[in-house]
C-alpha cells in the first residue's frame, strides 16, 4: 500500500511522526501544509503540490477550513481511491464544508474519523489495511492471577503484560500501554484515562455540536474502551433499569441522541425489540449525559464489576 499524506501544524506532525514508527516504508510522500492559511480560499490552485506519486490511500491530518478541499484533488492526481480525513476540531471542518467534499468524492472513498483513534475498518480494501496498525485502539493484557485463599481482596491482580494490537494515529495507546503495567486491573480503566491525558491528547476541549461532548473525551473514551475489552470487564458504567424504561410504551429514546459514543458511530446505546435501551458497560464513557436526560429517570451509573459477557439482545 502507498500512503500519501496531507498534514498541518503540531497535530499533524505528531500523526506523521507516529505512523512513520511502523508505516515509513508505505509512507510514498509528505506534503507540509501551511498552518496559518486564511479559513476562506477562492482560489485552491496555488495549494495543490506538483509532482505528486502514485498512491493508494491519500490521509489529511491537522488542516484547517477550505484547505480541505484540496484533499480530493490530490487523490485524484495520485489515483487514489480511498481517503481519511482525521477531525480533531469541529471548526477545522464543519458539517457544510464535510457535505461539500461528500458530494465531491464520487467515486472516490472518503472516511471522516472524529476522532483519528474512533477510526475502524470499513470495507474499504485500503482503509482497512491502515486500520490493522492505527486507528481505534485495540489491546490485550496479561495479568498475574491470584494463588493465595479466597478471602484475598477481588481485583488484587496487578496488570503484567499490555500489548498493543492497534494504537490510536498519534502514538497515545502505546504510551498509555507502558504505564499499566504493575497497576491493579480493577483501577485499570481509570488510569489509562489519566494517562490519556497525561500524553497529552491534542483533540479540541470544546464540546462538538455534533458529538455533543469535546473531540478530546470522545478520544478518551476509546482508550477506555480498550482496557475494558482487554480485560473482559468494568468498574464503572451507565446502566439502564429495564423495568423502569419505558420502552415502546413511550420512550422517545432521548439517550440515543445525547451519547457522545452513538454520535462517533459505536453502538454503546442499544434499542431493544422491546423499545428498552440496553447500555454496552464497555463502550460507555460514563459521561452521564443519559442519565441527565432520560425523563424517567431509569439509568444510573453503576460502580462494581461488571463481566463484559455478550448478552443475547434483540435489536429493533
Amino acid at each position: 500500500m502507498k500512503i500519501y499524506i496531507l498534514s498541518s501544524g503540531k497535530y499533524g506532525k505528531r500523526i506523521v511522526n507516529n505512523l512513520a514508527t511502523t508505516l515509513s516504508s508505505q509512507m510514498i510522500g509528505i506534503h507540509e501544509v501551511e498552518e496559518d492559511l486564511p479559513e476562506f480560499i477562492e482560489d485552491l490552485t496555488p495549494y495543490i503540490p506538483e509532482n505528486l506519486p502514485e498512491s493508494d490511500l491519500v490521509i489529511a491530518v491537522g488542516l484547517k477550513g477550505d484547505i480541505n478541499l484540496i484533499v480530493l484533488e490530490v487523490a485524484r492526481k495520485t489515483g487514489a481511491k480511498s481517503v481519511i480525513i482525521s477531525i480533531n476540531d469541529h471548526t477545522n471542518l464543519p458539517p457544510g464544508l464535510r457535505k461539500e467534499i461528500e458530494e465531491d468524492a464520487l467515486d472516490i472513498n472518503v472516511v471522516f474519523a472524529k476522532p483519528f483513534c474512533s477510526l475502524k475498518p470499513t470495507g474499504d480494501q485500503y482503509i482497512d489495511e491502515f486500520t490493522q496498525n492505527f486507528g481505534k485502539p485495540e489491546l490485550e493484557i496479561e495479568f498475574d492471577q491470584l494463588t493465595g485463599n479466597q478471602d484475598e481482596e477481588i481485583g488484587a491482580e496487578l496488570i503484567k503484560k499490555v500489548t498493543v494490537k492497534r494504537d490510536a494515529p498519534c502514538g497515545c495507546t502505546a504510551f498509555v500501554s507502558q504505564e499499566l503495567e504493575g497497576v491493579p486491573v480493577t483501577e485499570a480503566e481509570f488510569i489509562a484515562a489519566e494517562k490519556f491525558h497525561n500524553y497529552p491528547c491534542l483533540a479540541s476541549m470544546a464540546k462538538d455540536p455534533e458529538l455533543n461532548d469535546a473531540i478530546l473525551h470522545v478520544a478518551g473514551y476509546q482508550i477506555r474502551e480498550a482496557v475494558k475489552k482487554a480485560l473482559s470487564f468494568t468498574c464503572k458504567s451507565a446502566v439502564v433499569d429495564e423495568e423502569c424504561c419505558m420502552g415502546e410504551d413511550g420512550c422517545e429514546h432521548l439517550c440515543l441522541g445525547v451519547c457522545p459514543q452513538v454520535n462517533a458511530g459505536n453502538g454503546t446505546i442499544i434499542i431493544q425489540a422491546d423499545g428498552k435501551a440496553y447500555i454496552d458497560p464497555a463502550s460507555c464513557g460514563s459521561c452521564q449525559l443519559c442519565i441527565r436526560e432520560c425523563p424517567y429517570g431509569c439509568i444510573e451509573i453503576v460502580e462494581e464489576k461488571m463481566d463484559l459477557e455478550k448478552k443475547s439482545i434483540k435489536i429493533i
